[in-house]
């Protein structure tokens, strides 16, 4: 059974004073976030400003990524796009580069229909040995992944394994896990969902909040596990206003500051993000 893990972390892409990506910080943040509860990485993700990553840095950050985990935890390398082919080229080399699954995010833009969401998930998986995670966020992308889409791309084609759910709708997430297999991997995609996911029967979260309390969403998802709903629910709640303050600028700037106020430097953003300005970033370090 394939497995990534309770808690996956989508990886912010580290930068130097230059925007260039710097590898030395992000070996770091892989080394610190493997020890802080993150059991496997998507890499170059949106969380990791996959729209302003060439395609060249993106196979870069895959082959370091592989390198610094070398085998410890899974890594998912973020290669859907829009456009069928060029995410076709981009999960061969990402395969060449001995990553473990690939992530594809709905095609943006675009706007196609659920049989064009279906066709364009099945040849991009029928082009991989990996196994496949889908990632429906109607919310970036202007489409929605239909649950009856998941579900016949889950009981279809055999290396489509999981599904990174941002719908925001725990009926949705609730429907897929119904008509699916028992190893089809349903994972949050909403920090914030976590603990009513993992409820109806999910799989884990793909975080942007386990940068800076992994160790505490971890210890949420083993109590739920561990039967002590009370101190899950309690983890939670607590949890909660840091999620929200975590989304209450464009993704990933605030957890970029984040991690800056935590003392892990890992550079600025890329525009079109832009920092945030004093009155946010004193807001998130008084929420810290």
């Amino acid at each position: 059974m394939i497995t990534f893990g309770r808690l996956s972390t989508a990886i912010v892409t580290p930068f130097d004073s230059k925007g260039n990506i710097d590898f030395n910080k992000t070996t770091q943040l892989i080394e610190y976030l493997i020890q802080n509860g993150t059991d496997s990485l998507v890499v170059a993700g949106t969380t990791g400003e996959s729209p302003t990553l060439t395609a060249e840095e993106k196979i870069a950050l895959f082959r370091h990524a592989v390198k610094v985990v070398a085998g410890r935890i899974p890594v998912i390398a973020g290669t859907g796009s829009n456009n069928t082919r060029a995410s076709i080229e981009l999960t061969k080399k990402a395969e060449a580069e001995g990553v473990d699954a690939i992530m594809l995010v709905a095609p943006y833009y675009n706007k196609p229909n659920q049989e064009g969401l279906f066709q364009h998930f099945k040849t991009i998986a029928e082009s991989t040995n990996l196994p496949v995670m889908i990632y429906n966020i109607p919310g970036r992308s202007s489409i929605l992944i239909e649950p009856r889409t998941t579900i016949r791309l889950a009981n279809e084609v055999p290396n489509i394994v999981a599904t990174k759910e941002a719908s925001g709708s725990i009926d949705i997430i609730t429907e897929i896990i119904a008509n699916t297999a028992d190893d089809f991997l349903v994972y949050s995609g909403d920090d914030g969902l976590t603990l009513p996911v993992l409820s109806v029967g999910g799989t884990g979260i793909v975080s942007v909040a386990s940068h800076v309390a992994g160790n505490e969403m971890k210890k949420m998802i083993n109590a739920f596990y561990a039967g002590d709903i009370q101190t899950a629910a309690k983890i939670h709640q607590a949890l909660l206003p840091l999620f929200r303050g975590l989304f209450a600028a464009p993704n990933p700037v605030p957890v970029k500051t984040a991690l800056q106020l935590k003392g892990l430097d890992v550079g600025g953003v890329r525009l079109p993000l832009i920092p945030l300005t004093e009155e946010e970033r004193t807001a998130l370090s008084t929420l810290l």
